[in-house]
C-alpha cells in the first residue's frame, strides 16, 4: 500500500467516526425548546416513572430532558427521557 493510499484509509476512518459518533451516543438530550421556567420540579419525572413500574435509581438533567435511570420489575437498567414541560416519555433506551 502506498502513502497516499493508507493515507487516504485513515482519512476516511476518521470521517466515518465523526459521521457515526453522534448515532453511537447512549443518550437523547433534545426534549423541548421551552425555557427552564416552564419546567416542573425533576422529581415529578421520577414520579412519573415510579408510576409505570419502574424503580428509579437516579436522575439528571441531560440538555433540554429529565434523565431517569431506573429498573423494571424483572431488573433490567433503563434510561428515560423526559420531557420536563408535559413530563411525556419522549425517548426510552434499555442499558
Amino acid at each position: 500500500m502506498t502513502f497516499h493510499a493508507a493515507a487516504k484509509g485513515i482519512m476516511f476512518s476518521v470521517l466515518a467516526l465523526a459521521v457515526a459518533g453522534p448515532a453511537l451516543a447512549h443518550g437523547f438530550d433534545d426534549c423541548t425548546k421551552e425555557p427552564k421556567d416552564k419546567w416542573k420540579p425533576q422529581a415529578e419525572a421520577e414520579a412519573a416513572a415510579t408510576a409505570a413500574g419502574y424503580t428509579v435509581t437516579k436522575s439528571k438533567v441531560e440538555g433540554s430532558c429529565y434523565e431517569v435511570y431506573a429498573k423494571d420489575k424483572d431488573g433490567k437498567k433503563f434510561e428515560l427521557f423526559y420531557n420536563p414541560v408535559d413530563l411525556s416519555l419522549v425517548q426510552k433506551h434499555d442499558d
